[in-house]
């Protein structure tokens, strides 16, 4: 098998020109191969990091009403209880959740101001002692909520940097009076994610998908949510597991146990919680975007198609030129095996060069496609394992034929063709 080797690349060598031209199919198909899968790739884990968040881990369980989310502002359900510290207890004993909070919701709350400045189309959120550490946010100025300020009922509130923004333009919030539906709250601090992590906005559906929850949010201990809305609202609740690939089955279970709490809720209107599968919505957002790319990795495909048939072209002019000496070694006890794999070793080594040669090109065409569109690229080992394994594939099934010949060759008829 060494010798069969040396004498494919001294064949190669001495050919550099016809060689060269031969790997050029190979070269340009694996090269587009690895600059398009490259580009899924990254796309694919830019599309996750910004929908789960950068390793947060989060899944929320909330109230929906059909196939949409149930909006409190026409009141609460009926026949939906409040969560009970049982319930919560079940939560928190579900395999790989770290924390497990709960807590009340507006999407849209009309009267939150601070004198002229109002913050429109803000979230309020009324929260539990856990919402900030199972969220990941960190209060970065002033206090967080104490103990006490669920104890007595303390009108206090924590802006997001939005909501401080809008609402104390070039003031300072802590300390600051808002009203709430014409409650007065003090804010005593201001919270942000603990991880400064931006997801990627590229398109408009980028940013109805990302940043359709930015637009300020106003946190209030949960004790303190029956002096604005409404007395034993239904709670959301949010999950952070020890890895995204618990999300869904978690989210899952958590949203079973919390359907215990709704009575004679059936039909198409029917209410009841569930996971946001964040998740799924990433594989959905993959599978559209590689649905494209994959008619291109056809289109690469063919390329590959061609460098496999000019292989096997040059290998049965190999062939050809090389009869008398393919003669002369079977009459001198070359059995056919032996042939056939000088062959084939010789057409495996001119692609899977030609496939090296293909993964450099590909990595710098995804650097430049990158460069010049802003594409997020990944280029993995496994790919380019399987770049060279596929072009030595290529060799081995477009040399058969040449191979096959060469092996069949009579000796006699061999060593008198000129």
């Amino acid at each position: 098998m060494t010798e069969n080797f040396r004498f494919a690349f001294q064949g190669i060598w001495a050919h550099k020109l016809r060689s060269f031209l031969t790997m050029l199919g190979v070269i340009i198909g694996i090269a587009s191969i690895i600059a398009i899968v490259s580009t899924i790739q990254g796309t694919n884990r830019q599309i996750m990091d910004n929908l789960v968040g950068a390793g947060n881990n989060c899944v929320t369980i909330s109230l929906f009403q059909g196939d949409g989310p149930y909006y409190m502002d026409g009141g609460a359900p009926q026949g939906v209880y409040p969560v009970t510290e049982e319930i919560k207890d079940s939560i928190r004993a579900i395999d790989n959740v770290e924390a497990a909070a709960f807590y009340n919701s507006r999407q849209w709350v009309d009267g939150l101001r601070r004198g002229t400045f109002s913050l429109q189309s803000g979230r309020t959120l009324g929260i539990d002692q856990n919402y900030l550490s199972a969220m990941g946010y960190v209060v970065y100025r002033g206090r967080g909520f104490a103990e006490a300020d669920y104890e007595r009922f303390r009108k206090v509130v924590l802006l997001d940097e939005m909501a401080a923004a809008t609402l104390f333009p070039g003031e300072e919030p802590v300390g600051g009076i808002i009203e709430i539906r014409g409650e007065p709250f003090t804010v005593v601090g201001l919270f942000r994610r603990a991880e400064a992590f931006q997801p990627v906005i590229e398109t408009l559906q980028d940013y109805y998908t990302y940043r359709q929850s930015e637009n300020g949010t106003v946190l209030m201990p949960d004790a303190c949510w029956p002096i604005v809305f409404q007395f034993d609202e239904p709670q959301n609740c949010v999950l952070r597991t020890t890895s995204t690939e618990d999300m869904s089955a978690a989210g899952t279970e958590a949203a079973s146990v919390m359907n215990t709490l709704i009575r004679g809720s059936d039909g198409e209107n029917s209410v009841s919680y569930r996971a946001e599968d964040i998740l799924e919505t990433a594989r959905k957002q993959q599978e559209l975007n590689a649905s494209t790319n994959n008619l291109l990795l056809w289109v690469a495909s063919i390329a590959l198609l061609v460098g496999g048939i000019g292989v096997m072209n040059i290998m049965l002019v190999s062939v050809t030129e090389r009869t008398s000496e393919i003669g002369l070694k079977k009459a001198l006890g070359a059995r056919k095996l032996s042939i056939l794999l000088q062959f084939l070793t010789e057409s495996a080594v001119l692609t899977s060069i030609g496939g090296i040669l293909g993964i450099l090109a590909g990595i710098l065409l995804s650097r430049i496609i990158s460069h010049m569109t802003g594409a997020p690229v990944y280029i993995s080992i496994p790919t380019i394992i399987l770049g060279v394994a596929f072009s030595m594939l290529i060799g081995i099934i477009f040399g058969i034929l040449p191979s096959m010949q060469a092996a069949n060759l009579n000796p006699i008829d061999a060593l008198r063709r000129e």
